[in-house]
């Protein structure tokens, strides 16, 4: 990470400007078989299409409240950092009734019906899926981002200051905050570039979210994101090491 970036967007396009067809994210999901990997590039394809869509659509504002009830999921990461994008505040395992706005998965929509804003829901199904039926009260994602554009600009720009990340217990942190943390995380973990890290940690706090995006995109590293890692068996685990070329493991 250089000394420039001062926004967690600007991780983003930094690790674009490096190499972007290099892996980013790979994706397990140990309850389904899902495997997904997603490129720098594609990763922020869909960022991009995700901020649209949030900017626009659901007409966020800088400074507005977004509730993540999601799991760690490639998805997941994509609107971690479309908020960051937009200038949304992310908050992930947040109270929706305080939100401005609220994405969740399907487990978690009675919860997410509290929010009077705009809600968003993800099916989490295998390669982006919908729902067989939108839930009631709430767009669905898989259904809403195709169309979106590919590019993306904020309406305004977006300075360091700027709230961006709200945890539990630790209030509310700034870009300039998210990406000091995210530098010191990589270099606690010891990723370095070329780094692929193991991670079956959730993205409910800063050890989950750091893990699983933040401190392998401040390094120049890749994360293998894992759900339900529960259920797989010491010596599958063991496979998947190897095979992912995994370095480190959270």
């Amino acid at each position: 990470m250089t000394a420039t970036v001062q926004t967690p967007a600007g991780l983003l396009t930094q690790a674009l400007s490096g190499d972007p067809g290099r892996p980013l994210i790979t994706f397990y999901d140990d309850g389904t078989g899902e495997r997904v990997e997603l490129s720098v590039a594609t990763f922020a394809n869909w960022v991009a299409k995700t901020s649209n869509l949030l900017q626009g659509d659901l007409g966020a504002q800088p400074g507005d409240r977004l509730a993540l009830l999601l799991p760690a999921h490639w998805q997941s990461a994509v609107w971690l950092l479309a908020a960051f994008s937009t200038g949304v505040v992310a908050v992930p395992g947040g109270d929706p009734a305080g939100a401005d706005l609220v994405v969740t998965g399907p487990d978690t929509l009675e919860a997410a019906r509290a929010c009077r804003g705009e809600r968003m829901a993800l099916a989490l199904r295998p390669l982006g899926g919908r729902f067989p039926q939108a839930p009631v009260g709430f767009a669905d994602y898989a259904v809403e981002v195709p169309s979106q554009g590919d590019r993306f600009a904020p309406y305004a720009p977006l300075g360091p200051d700027a709230p961006a990340l709200e945890l539990p217990g630790e209030g509310v942190l700034s870009g300039a905050d998210v990406v000091a943390r995210a530098g010191a995380q990589a270099a606690a973990l010891g990723l370095t570039r070329g780094s692929r890290l193991l991670s079956g940690l959730s993205y409910d706090d800063w050890p989950g979210l750091a893990a699983g995006l933040l401190a392998p995109l401040a390094a120049d590293a890749s994360v293998v994101l894992c759900r339900h890692l529960d259920r797989l068996p010491e010596e599958r685990l063991a496979q998947r090491k190897d095979a992912e070329r995994v370095t480190h493991v959270a």
